[in-house]
């Protein structure tokens, strides 16, 4: 068995969570961005404590991720997964956020960049979460910061590709040049999110948790320190369909444009109007999809640990 590595001081992790680790059992790291910034309160308490209660039933211990008065946790337990899903005053922390949330005692939901580098300190290998960011669309071509965590984290990210508000090729090439590895979940497609599917291929097909365990270990034993994608398409009956999306972004686009809406916020704010332009269509999707994904994921990081403790 190889040695754990030491966790780090910062790091305050949750003693079932903890114990999960000690004991070599699967654990699933979930991010809190999409409670603190992603859903109206009190839904996101509800999709809260749902993605936990899917982690648990698929057999694998839930680490949500947050920062809590400026405390770096992995895992919460039920007074704290309340607290951060119901406060107004929580900020949105991406990996840059870290010191300066633990430096002024603040609260925030952790990004996607944010939780991989929590969940690797800690040492969780698999997360899960709706939609990872990319390349937004447009001239500027920004560029999310959970594009370059994958290509140097290694971390297992369970997903339904990345966010269709998205420049979703760009996105694609980003992470081919960066080397990571986009495993498409019994499907040959990248996902677009509230959508089945982009049309655009993934680097490889995976069927079942063992066939994608399979492949996060020989990655990793490589020595081939990235990140790996796993996609998962929106469940079918939940799915939006991508005309329907692309109408409604378009709207939702010249709307923030006309606001001045820029940078961190514009997601948030997309993911919201959406929402009101398809009447609800895209909320649901996204429920649906990261109860999903929750699930996938629970099931990857038991055939991990299986073959860990073999």
């Amino acid at each position: 068995m190889e040695p754990r590595p030491a966790r780090p001081d910062w790091l305050e992790i949750h003693h079932e969570v903890a114990e999960a680790l000690h004991d070599d059992r699967p654990v699933v790291a979930l991010e809190s961005t999409v409670l603190t910034h992603g859903l109206p309160r009190p839904a996101n308490l509800e999709l809260a404590r749902r993605l936990e209660s899917e982690v648990r039933k698929a057999g694998a211990v839930p680490a949500t991720v947050a920062v809590l008065g400026g405390r770096i946790r992995l895992g919460l337990d039920p007074i704290s997964l309340e607290h951060i899903a119901l406060t107004t005053e929580a900020i949105k922390i991406s990996r840059r956020d870290l010191g300066v949330a633990a430096a002024r005692g603040l609260d925030g939901g952790t990004t996607v960049a944010a939780t991989m580098y929590v969940a690797h300190a800690g040492g969780v290998r698999v997360f899960a979460t709706g939609g990872i960011g990319g390349v937004h669309r447009g001239a500027a071509g920004d560029v999310s910061a959970d594009l370059p965590e994958l290509a140097r984290t290694p971390v297992a990210v369970v997903c339904a590709g990345a966010k269709s508000i998205l420049d979703l090729p760009r996105t694609l090439e980003w992470l081919e040049t960066a080397g990571v590895p986009v495993l498409g979940w019994r499907t040959k497609t990248f996902p677009a999110f509230f959508s089945l599917s982009s049309g655009l291929p993934v680097s490889e097909r995976v069927e079942s948790a063992a066939d994608a365990a399979a492949v996060l270990r020989a990655h990793w034993g490589l020595g081939l320190g990235s990140g790996v994608l796993l996609c998962v398409p929106c469940p079918q009956e939940d799915a939006v369909p991508e005309d329907l999306v692309r109408q409604a972004l378009v709207a939702a686009e010249e709307e923030a444009a006309g606001l001045g809406i820029t940078g961190k916020e514009l997601t948030p704010f997309l993911l919201s109007r959406l929402a009101d332009l398809t009447e609800g269509a895209t909320l649901r999707a996204n429920l649906a999809l990261l109860r999903k994904n929750a699930r996938v994921a629970a099931e990857i990081a038991k055939a991990l640990a299986l073959k860990h403790l073999q």
